[in-house]
């Protein structure tokens, strides 16, 4: 799967993505924004934020981040920061979730919201997440894995190749992600139409070598 990819879908998708994709997403992205900005002052970044549907629901006293990879996407975030006066947004900005431009240990708590299965390298985007993550913070993901049911998964590995072109792994097992990502999930929970979706919170466990 290619960047290209993903960014020429997002571009297609960009004008019509709040009606698609608005509704359907909206409990999971309320919950996880719930679990990761739980106490005040805290720094918080959103990886992925596409056109700003989830900062509404971020507490008044937070600073929010929000990155992505689409500029059309992201120009509709910042139309709905200054509509909808959200202080609370520091800053919003074009930028790739596989090379963050951030130093160390930034971020109390980071969210990414259906975009694990959409980056290039899945393990490549959840390092940059650790890094710029603080020890102990929180990061939190909601996303598609791959079905536990039998015909739903035989679906998925049909489409995979298909889904590849438009910048979207629809064959993404939970376990493979979880090693690759090396997160560690301390709740994994259903989330969503028929909990087809997942939400895990994880804590940022780092090794004595990041901490430098």
């Amino acid at each position: 799967m290619d960047l290209r990819d993903t960014i020429r879908t997002y571009r297609l998708f960009s004008g019509s993505y709040d009606f698609i994709f608005g509704p359907v997403f909206h409990p999971g992205r309320k919950e996880a924004v719930r679990v990761a900005n739980d106490r005040p002052g805290q720094r918080i970044l959103e990886a992925g934020v596409g056109t700003g549907l989830s900062l509404p629901y971020f507490r008044p006293d937070s600073e929010v981040t929000g990155i992505d990879v689409s500029a059309e996407m992201l120009a509709k975030a910042e139309r709905r920061v200054e509509e909808q006066g959200l202080k609370h947004v520091k800053a919003l900005h074009v930028m790739d979730a596989e090379n963050l431009e951030f130093d160390d240990n930034s971020f109390d708590a980071v969210l990414a919201l259906y975009v694990a299965s959409v980056v290039p390298s899945p393990a490549r985007f959840a390092a940059e997440l650790r890094r710029v993550c603080i020890p102990g913070g929180t990061i939190v993901l909601v996303n598609h894995f791959t079905s536990e049911n039998w015909a739903l998964r035989f679906m998925e590995k049909r489409l995979a190749h298909l889904a590849r072109h438009i910048g979207f792994h629809a064959d993404f097992p939970l376990e493979d992600f979880l090693r690759a990502s090396q997160f560690k999930a301390r709740e994994i929970r259903p989330s969503n139409l028929f909990g087809y979706w997942r939400l895990l919170r994880c804590v940022n466990e780092k090794s004595a070598s990041n901490l430098v």
